[in-house]
C-alpha cells in the first residue's frame, strides 16, 4: 500500500497518508463503509448520481461539524441528483446521534472504522492516528472523479466554492 508522508498536517505536525492517491478523470474506486443502521454501503449504489465524498476526521470536531453543517445547507440548492456522503472513522451509532443532534438530514453519514476501505481507496488513511484526512471528491454521474481536494492542514476548511462549481459541472 502506498504511502505519502508529510502529506497532509495537523497543527503543522506532518502526517502520513496511507493509499493510492485519486486522480480527476479516473474512475473512482468503489469502497465499503457503514450507514447509521449498520448496513453496508458502496459508491457503486449511487450510480447515475453525482456524488460528494466529504472524508473528515471525526464529525466531533468543530471544523468537521462546521463542513458538514455548511454540506447539509447546500444540499438544499442541489437536487436529487446529488448525493453527499459523509466518511469518518467515526462509529455508526456516534454519527447517528450527531445528524440528530445537529439535525443533519440532507448529508448521509458513513463510518470507515472497520476496513479504512475508503479511506484506503481514496490515499486518506492517516498512517499515526487511524483517522481520514480532510479531502472532498466529486464523482460524476459515469462514476469519474471530476474534482479532488485533499486540505493540507486538516484543522482547516475545503473551498466550498470550488467543490460546488464542479458540482455544478457535473449536472
Amino acid at each position: 500500500m502506498a504511502e505519502r508522508p508529510g502529506a497532509v498536517t495537523m497543527r503543522g505536525a506532518p502526517l502520513t497518508l496511507v493509499g493510492n492517491e485519486v486522480s480527476v478523470g479516473t474512475k473512482a474506486p468503489d469502497f465499503q463503509a457503514l450507514n447509521n443502521d449498520l448496513q453496508p454501503v458502496s459508491l457503486s449504489q449511487f450510480k447515475g448520481k453525482v456524488v460528494v465524498l466529504s472524508s473528515v476526521p471525526s464529525l466531533d470536531t468543530p471544523v468537521c461539524d462546521m463542513e458538514t453543517r455548511r454540506f447539509n445547507q447546500e444540499a438544499e440548492n442541489l437536487g436529487d441528483d446529488v448525493v453527499i456522503l459523509a466518511i469518518s472513522m467515526d462509529l455508526p451509532f456516534a454519527q447517528k446521534r450527531w445528524c440528530g443532534a445537529a439535525g443533519v438530514t440532507r448529508v448521509s453519514t458513513l463510518s470507515d472504522h472497520r476496513d479504512a476501505s475508503f479511506g484506503q481507496a481514496y490515499g486518506v488513511l492517516i498512517k499515526e492516528l487511524r483517522l481520514l484526512a480532510r479531502a472532498v471528491f466529486v464523482v460524476d454521474r459515469e462514476g469519474v472523479v471530476r474534482h479532488v481536494q485533499l486540505v493540507k492542514e486538516i484543522a482547516e476548511e475545503p473551498d466550498y466554492a470550488a467543490v460546488l462549481e464542479a458540482v455544478r459541472r457535473c449536472l
